[in-house]
């Protein structure tokens, strides 16, 4: 998903009873540090590290999802969430792509 898909998403939720749209930003940020951590570690680091980063996946996912349930019972469309998929991989990249948008809106 390219950069620009990622910070659409965002901006067209309107749904954020209990902060669930902050909590998946949060959760985005949280798992992409990690990620870029996780790069730059060594073989050993790494090991020490992946349960803590599927931990931080997984809650990403349910963050995703969680969100997506609140919209619906909104009445908001949740088709970001189906753009994004059930590919790990995919939700990951999207979390680094929020990630950067945020480094780089803060300047």
């Amino acid at each position: 998903m390219e950069h620009n898909t990622a910070v659409k998403i965002l901006e067209n939720i309107k749904t954020d009873e209990k902060g669930l749209k902050r909590h998946l930003v949060l959760s985005a940020v949280h798992y992409a540090r990690l990620r870029a951590d996780w790069r730059l570690a060594d073989v050993r680091d790494r090991m020490e590290m992946d349960s803590a980063r599927t931990a931080a996946h997984n809650a990403l996912i349910d963050a995703a999802n969680v969100l997506s349930r609140a919209m619906v019972k909104a009445g908001e469309d949740p088709a970001w969430r189906r753009r994004l998929t059930n590919d790990r991989q995919e939700i990951g990249d999207w979390a680094c792509h929020v990630h950067a948008h945020l480094g780089i809106e803060g300047r």
